[in-house]
Parts: structure tokens; C-alpha cells; sequence
């Protein structure tokens, strides 16, 4: 009996399916239009039609696997529900007051972002614990009642709850969970001591809060897409992608939505590390470009950059404090406005620019025909020849290349230039973009780009990465099968994963190693049961000890790896106390020089954030069916295509990807066209098809 796993990405512009067949290889793609005002119904549309066109029978998938920026997009867009918020009595306005640093340190107009419960929605509760967890003051339940209740009469239908110190002790925050829950029953509730149970007062907040913002949205939409699935008759497990790379069960995601905000650029990155690896290259620069942004990640050892915090719906996309922070374990990315809907315009100093603003898939760029009239990256791209008219989507998707031309035609005009000139402007301006945020987050980690592989993904990946790989000095490019769909298919080869955290204040000169140990035993035993729900599916469980750490006096901390457990269980252990107090305060002094190339003499260290991983591989791993193809491989065709170090227009050979034999080699200019995205490879790369499927391109030194 077959066994079928099927992959759904929601993006800004297109939904991505991919089913896949564990005992054939099998794998099928489909990318559809998002509907914005309903996104559940591009998705049942799309696993309906998949499932029909590849005789899929609902008994036979094992599972569903789910990646979304719904919810990023709500934070941006402020289309969450009314929240409100109640905080210790003197803190409703830590979050206005932020951290008091400016962004733009000589902006005299400065606007910080707005909080996403505004002061008359935030309240206080009498009572009050101290740094240690210890009660100093009793709760008053009667007071945050009345609170509560003005708050819901207010509108209010998600609440955030964030007491001070509540990442030492959740007892106030529990007592008022309890209370609230009974006197309003149908109130959705986000408790800083369960999503975010770390110092900061700030940071913690707002992480509650932003919770609180999308919860509503999160639990209506994955209700109705169970409901939805079910209804197709798909009874199997429904799992999420999470921002950190891993996949949990839909009732965690439910609960705490902030940690999907990232789940798409996630599930790229891994899909990038599953095929480099099969290369034998594990030092990676992930691009994956859809319609509406462009993402990088840094992968080194096989490994996706992983970081404690970042920031959502920045004001400025480059400017750090400028957004809302979020403390969750996520993948490390940069994210630019830079995808095919991204919109062409004259700005006010008369000059062409591309993005942020994108046409989305409502209407979408000029040349899908659906109402849009401003010029957008892929109606530039379907100008220049990258794009086939004829084949776009595979075909799915009619295309109107004459009215982007017309597009083209008027701002050309505006800039006083030939059409096909600012068409070069925008490719070369989303090359230049996407260069230029490589550059600053590969620098910003020591590295130099120059010593990584390229590897795109996306429906635009591939047909940005030649010049982006050009400008930042990238010698290799890997694209892989269905390169289009790849964050979609990243999702059915995700492991499982958990991560827990909680604060402490731990000095390995002075303090026992036993009560360490025993708090670390404490988040392992967390991980390992919220994974053992996944079990079926994925195991066993893989368990890894990381710290914040600083050295005494330090406001800022560094997260290292530590050694795995357990430390000194036993009076008669080995190594002994003693022993892993050193071995623990050396991991710190080790990670912090290498990083800053010295360390203070004479300054005890403290651990101030203790942090746990638990992995879950998946037990069925898919082996894609090999593509064999007979035969030496010819073009399908030739058309006019753009390219600058050319001179112009260069009539150039296309393939068909699935027509490509194993072993094939070509010297460019020349087009490979699959359903899902194009690879532009320009005269100085040249393309072969590795043994793995995936299209190799070389590029040469102009100086060589």
C-alpha cells in the first residue's frame, strides 16, 4: 500500500504543495495562487487537486505537514485581535518605554513602533513576587477581575498576561490564568511564565503580547484547516513547521502561534541543507526568493544558523530596534521586500526603485491579468526572456506578456529610458538588494562569502542567483529538483523538534553543579515528553544543552554550547563537581574568545539563560526516485534573453529540466525551465546535472 506524505507552504503571492511516496520515490508539486481572504481555500483547493491528478487516496497519507506567514503578515499589517494586556502595578508601560534606544540616533522625528495593545487596553494587578520568585505582596484576584472585565467590555478578546519575575515563579500568573478562565470562559489567554520564561522585561512582554495579538487568528485558521482536510477525508496528523526548523503537533502550535512566525524561510533552509549535503557541500548560502520577499540564511556544517530572538514588522527593515522583539528560537535570516511582485516605481528623487511595496497574488504584477497596473519583478523578468509566457506555473497560469510590456513602456517614459533598459534596472536592483544584505549578514558572522555555496530555491531563487552569486563572489550554485517548491517539500524531511529555556543565575567558581544538573534534568524531562507525542513518527529523541552566559558586570549575553549531562549526579561521578564546574566555565571562555579575541582577566562568569533541544529525525526518510533519462538532451527551444555582460539580447538555447540526463553539461547562456521556477545561467556559468538531480552551476573568474 502506498504511503504518501504531502507539504503545504503558504507565501505572500503563491501556495506550494508537494505530496511525496515513500516506497516509489514519487514526488508530485503544485503551486497555486494564495487567497488572501481565505487562505484555507487555496490550500484545500490545492491538496484536493494534487490528490485527484496523482491518485492519492486520503487513507494513504501519513501525515500533513504546514508552514505559514499568516501570522508574520498579521504583525505587519495590524490585522490581529483587539488585545489587551495586564502587567504588574507600575509596568503597563514597559512596553512603550522599550529599552529607551533610538533606532536612528539623529532622527529628530523618530517613530517608535506603536505597542500592539495601546494604554487603554493594558491594566494592572496589585501583587508582586521578587527576583527570586518569592511572593512579597498577595495577588489581588478581586481587583485583576474588575480589571479583566473592563477590559472584555472593552472589546478586548485576547489577553496577554506578563508579572514581573514571572520567569522565576508562574504561581501569580497560574492564579490569575485560573480565576480569569472562570469568570470569562471564551477569553483567550497568553502567559509570559509559558511562552517566553526568560529575563527582560521588555522582550518578554512584547513576545506575550505579540502572541496574544495572533492567537485568535491561529487557533480560528488551523481549526478550520483541520476541519477543512478532514472533510477531503484526511484523517492523518497535522503537523507545523516551527521558526526554529523543526515540526510539532498542531495543538502546541495552536497555543503558541509566535514560534511559526518564521516557519516558511525555516523549512527552505532545510530543504538547502537535505540537498547540499547530498552534494557533499555543507557551507551554504541558502536564497530563497518568492513573490513577495527574498531570504538568506548562513549554513555552516550542515547546520542552519539558529538564533534566541528577532524582530518582527521593523518600521525600518534594516535598522535593529526598530520592530517589535520576539524571544524565540529561530532560524538566523535576513529579509528583504524583494520578490516577483515586487513593485517598480519612480521615487521622489526621480530614480528607479524596487519594493517593499509587492503586488502579492491580489492583483499581482501586470502580467498575470488580474487588475494590477504598476510594473513588477516579474513582468521585468518576463520582458528580459527569463520567463516563458507559455509555461508560467506550468502553464497554469495565463500570461499576458504584452501588457507588461506596456507596464514597462510607461515608467520607462517617466525615467526617460527604453523599456527593456528599466527592465535590466529592476533585475539588476533586486540582484544588487539581495547582494548587499548578503554581504552585511555574512560579515556580521566573520565570514566571507566567497568561501560558501549558493544554493536557490524558490520560484525566484533561481532566477536571481546567477547575478546575486556574481556580485558577492559566489563560484557555485546548486539548484535542486523542484527548487520552485522547496520550502514545501524542506517540510517533510524536518525533524521534530522541542526547545525549552529558563533563567537562572549560576556561577561555576562558586555554585553547586548539582542544582545545575537538576534544572537541567528538569527542561530535558519538558522536551522529551512534548516529543514523545510525535513518536510514531519521528524519534528517538536527540537532547542538547546550551547557556546564555556573561561574564559578571556584562549587560549582554552570549549563548554557547555545553557539554551533555549529567553533571556530577553522584558524589562518586566522574568527572567530579569540581571537575565540570571548570569544564562548564571553559566552554564559556572558549566560545567568547573565539568570537572576540580575548577575554577579561580576573572576571567570574555567570550563566544567566539555560536552554534545551530535544530532535526527533523522522523514521521514514524519502529517497527520491532517480531520474533517469535516455538519450543525449536537446533544447526545446530558443528565445531572445537578456544579458548585460553580453551586450543585449543573445538568442539562447532552453531545456526542460526533467529531459536533463544525469551526467549533462552545457556552457551558458542557456534557460532550464521546470514548472515551478527557471534557472538563468548567463555566458560565464556553466550548468551540469549531478548524479543527485540537482543543476550545478560554475561560474568563471572574469579575472581568470
Amino acid at each position: 500500500m502506498a504511503k504518501w506524505a504531502i507539504g503545504i507552504d503558504i507565501g505572500g503571492t503563491f501556495t506550494d504543495l508537494v505530496a511525496i511516496e515513500y516506497e516509489t520515490g514519487a514526488l508530485h508539486s503544485l503551486k497555486i495562487l494564495t487567497t488572501h481572504t481565505d487562505p484555507a481555500t487555496a490550500v484545500v483547493q490545492g491538496v484536493g487537486r494534487l490528490m485527484r491528478e496523482n491518485g492519492i487516496a486520503a487513507q494513504d497519507v501519513l501525515n500533513v505537514t504546514h508552514a505559514t506567514t499568516l501570522f508574520t503578515n498579521a504583525l505587519i499589517e495590524r490585522r490581529g485581535a483587539r488585545t489587551g494586556m495586564l502587567t504588574t502595578q507600575g509596568f503597563k508601560d514597559i512596553i512603550e518605554m522599550g529599552n529607551e534606544r533610538k533606532y536612528d540616533l539623529y532622527d529628530l522625528q523618530l517613530d517608535r513602533i506603536a505597542p500592539l495593545a495601546p494604554r487603554t487596553l493594558r491594566g494592572e494587578v496589585a501583587g508582586r513576587l521578587d527576583a527570586e520568585g518569592r511572593e512579597i505582596e498577595p495577588l489581588d484576584i478581586d481587583q485583576a477581575l474588575k480589571v479583566t472585565g473592563e477590559l472584555v467590555a472593552d472589546g478586548v478578546v485576547s489577553l496577554a498576561i506578563c508579572l514581573l519575575h514571572a520567569y522565576k515563579s508562574d504561581v501569580h500568573e497560574q492564579h490569575l490564568k485560573a480565576a480569569i478562565e472562570q469568570a470569562h470562559p471564551g477569553l483567550a489567554l497568553t502567559l509570559s511564565s509559558e511562552v517566553a520564561p526568560v529575563i527582560r522585561e521588555y522582550e518578554r512582554m512584547s513576545t506575550t503580547l505579540a502572541n496574544a495579538y495572533i492567537k485568535p487568528m491561529a487557533q480560528g485558521y488551523l481549526d478550520t484547516l483541520a476541519q477543512r482536510l478532514r472533510e477531503l477525508g484526511l484523517r492523518s496528523e497535522i503537523l507545523m513547521m516551527l521558526s526554529n526548523g523543526g515540526l510539532s503537533h498542531l495543538e502546541d502550535a495552536k497555543a503558541h502561534p509566535i514560534s511559526l512566525l518564521e516557519s516558511g524561510p525555516a523549512a527552505g533552509a532545510v530543504s538547502a541543507v537535505h540537498h547540499s549535503v547530498r552534494e557533499g557541500k555543507d557551507n551554504l548560502l541558502a536564497f530563497d526568493m518568492g513573490g513577495t520577499t527574498a531570504k538568506l540564511c548562513l549554513i555552516e556544517h550542515g547546520q542552519p544558523s539558529v538564533t534566541f530572538g528577532f524582530e518582527a514588522a521593523r518600521q525600518k527593515r534594516f535598522a535593529e530596534g526598530s520592530g517589535i522583539p520576539i524571544s524565540i528560537t529561530t532560524v538566523d535570516l535576513i529579509e528583504i521586500g524583494a520578490g516577483g511582485g515586487s513593485i517598480a516605481h519612480q521615487d521622489e528623487l526621480e530614480l528607479l526603485k524596487v519594493g517593499p511595496q509587492s503586488a502579492g497574488s491580489e492583483p499581482g504584477p501586470v502580467c498575470y491579468g488580474r487588475g494590477g497596473e504598476e510594473p513588477a519583478v516579474t513582468d521585468a523578468n518576463l520582458i528580459l526572456g527569463y520567463l516563458n509566457g507559455g509555461y508560467f506555473a506550468g502553464g497554469t497560469l495565463p500570461i499576458d506578456i504584452e501588457a507588461a510590456r506596456a507596464s514597462y513602456a510607461k515608467l520607462g517614459g517617466m525615467l526617460a529610458r527604453h523599456p527593456d533598459d528599466v527592465a535590466w534596472g529592476v533585475h539588476d536592483i533586486v540582484a544588487e538588494n539581495m547582494a548587499a544584505a548578503a554581504r552585511v549578514h555574512v560579515a556580521e558572522r566573520g565570514k566571507d562569502p566567497r568561501n560558501f555555496v549558493l544554493v536557490a530555491t524558490g520560484g525566484g531563487g533561481p532566477l536571481h542567483a546567477y547575478y546575486v552569486a556574481r556580485k558577492i563572489g559566489v563560484k557555485t550554485i546548486i539548484c535542486p529538483p523542484d527548487a520552485g517548491v522547496a520550502s514545501a517539500f524542506g517540510l517533510l524531511v524536518s525533524s521534530a523538534r522541542t526547545d525549552r529555556s529558563r533563567t537562572v543565575s549560576f556561577k561555576p567558581a562558586t555554585d553547586e553543579v548539582q542544582e545545575l544538573e537538576d534544572m537541567f534534568a528538569a527542561l530535558e524531562h519538558d522536551v522529551a515528553a512534548n516529543l514523545e507525542t510525535l513518536s510514531g513518527s519521528f524519534g528517538p529523541c536527540v537532547l542538547r544543552r546550551r547557556a546564555d552566559g556573561r561574564f559578571i558586570g556584562q549587560g549582554f549575553n552570549l549563548t554557547v554550547d555545553l557539554p551533555d549531562g549529567p553533571y556530577a549526579a553522584a558524589a562518586s561521578a566522574e568527572p567530579d563537581a569540581a571537575s565540570w564546574a571548570a569544564r562548564l566555565e571553559q566552554s564559556f571562555r572558549k566560545e567568547y574568545e573565539r568570537k572576540f579575541g580575548r577575554t577579561p582577566p580576573n572576571v567570574p562568569v555567570e550563566l544567566v539563560n539555560l536552554r534545551v533541544t530535544g530532535l526527533s529525525a523522522p523514521r521514514r526518510q524519502f529517497e527520491p526516485a532517480r531520474r533517469d533519462v535516455a538519450g543525449a538532451a536537446a533544447p526545446i527551444a530558443a528565445r531572445p534573453v537578456y544579458f548585460k555582460e553580453a551586450g543585449g539580447f543573445v538568442q539562447t538555447p532552453v531545456y526542460r529540466r526533467e529531459t536533463l540526463p544525469i551526467g549533462f553539461g552545457a556552457q551558458g547562456p542557456l534557460l532550464v525551465e521546470e514548472a515551478s521556477t527557471t534557472l538563468v545561467v548567463g555566458p560565464l556559468g556553466h550548468a551540469t546535472v549531478a548524479p543527485s538531480g540537482s543543476l550545478v552551476v560554475s561560474i568563471e573568474d572574469l579575472q581568470s
